[in-house]
């Protein structure tokens, strides 16, 4: 059993117009004693920046800015910049986010070389819609079948003249190159996914195509407990240790009146990230407290962001839809348990006839993990 303290609350909304609404699902960085904290700051109408904190150590506040870092700028991010991640590759920091433009959420990228001062590059994720997506599918091997079961979400009658894409998010990039190649996980539900590419312009309209064409070889992992049975998605960037990248993401899991997000472990092979080596069969943690409990969204511990100080690892996370929260835990202790839940690849369900999906679109309020 792997012992979690829950640090309790490091940041919540400080009653400024950009985050009266909330603070949430922070990208993390650490320099030195220094950890870089760039969080979704949510206003009135569901309107998201990303606000920026510095902490002295794991859990001081040393700086906090009063205005946003990143706001929307372009089209495909009109309604928000949202749910942050950010590694360090070489000299370069690369920031990836959800762009919301009222109708679809999908991952973007900005790079930056300071920690101030970010390049938005734009989308880098696919424009296609969700009958494209499952047609593409169609002609390839078989994969879970609730990769093409989500047609309640992206058609309702009620709205059907909405245009609704493929949501694509969670992009959460490696931290450094592996066998020369750019690494990036997304979530494409109900599983995560992972792309590897040379550079950024490599992601053409017809790499997205032969790459749903064998999409089942691009899925690293799907939902497998009960914890994370409706979905899961990438969390915090991946952590290189000896025994394989340590992967903390969220499952989901939807019981008779409520949906629990949790955090939860995984450690995948250091060459070939799609090649899962172990899992934990329980939640990492889950949550308990009030603050975690109650808020914009109830039941969510939504974990995008770590920070290592000696082999304490400190996981930072959205709680509740509403704060920000620290959980820490002994990283040995962590690989140890994973060491000892390895798992064989889950069985792959045959895949679902196209023609089976009928016109409908998604909920107008929805949970936009």
């Amino acid at each position: 059993m792997i012992d979690v303290k829950k640090e309790g609350l490091l940041l919540t909304k400080s009653g400024l117009e950009f985050d009266n609404e909330g603070v949430l699902n922070p990208a993390i960085i650490r320099e030195g004693d220094s950890v870089h904290i760039y969080y979704r700051a949510v206003q009135l109408w569901n309107q998201s920046t990303i606000g920026y904190c510095r902490l002295d150590g794991p859990l001081n506040i040393a700086e906090r800015w009063t205005k946003p870092l990143m706001v929307p700028e372009f089209d495909y991010e009109s309604h928000g910049v949202e749910d942050p991640r950010i590694v360090k590759i070489e000299d370069t920091y690369y920031m990836s986010y959800t762009g919301y433009d009222g109708t679809n959420a999908r991952g973007a990228l900005a790079t930056s070389k300071d920690l101030i001062h970010f390049t938005k590059h734009g989308l880098v994720v696919p424009t296609i819609s969700y009958p494209e997506f499952v047609s593409l599918l169609q002609s390839g091997a078989a994969v879970h079948e609730n990769y093409c079961q989500n047609h309640k979400f992206y058609y309702q009658e009620a709205d059907a003249e909405t245009k609704m894409l493929l949501w694509d998010k969670n992009v959460i990039f490696f931290p450094r190159r592996i066998n020369g190649k750019l690494v990036f996980l997304h979530r494409i539900r109900p599983g995560i996914q992972l792309v590897s590419i040379n550079n950024i312009e490599d992601l053409t309209e017809k790499f997205w195509r032969d790459y749903f064409l064998n999409f089942k070889d691009h899925i690293v992992m799907d939902p497998l407990y009960n914890h994370e049975s409706s979905y899961i998605g990438g969390g915090c960037p991946p952590i290189e240790t000896e025994h394989g990248w340590l992967l903390i993401y969220h499952g989901v899991e939807t019981t008779e009146n409520r949906i629990i997000y949790s955090a939860s472990a995984a450690l995948l092979d250091l060459n070939d990230p799609t090649k899962e080596l172990a899992r934990l069969p329980e939640v990492l943690f889950r949550p308990e407290h009030e603050w975690e409990l109650f808020g914009e969204v109830d039941n969510v511990c939504f974990p995008t962001g770590t920070a290592l100080f000696g082999d304490t690892l400190f996981i930072y996370y959205g709680a509740a839809d509403s704060h920000i929260a620290c959980a820490s835990l002994k990283l040995k202790a962590l690989i140890d348990e994973l060491l000892m839940n390895s798992t064989s690849e889950p069985t792959i369900v045959k895949a679902v006839d196209i023609t089976k999906l009928h016109k409908s679109k998604s909920p107008s309020k929805m949970k936009k993990k």
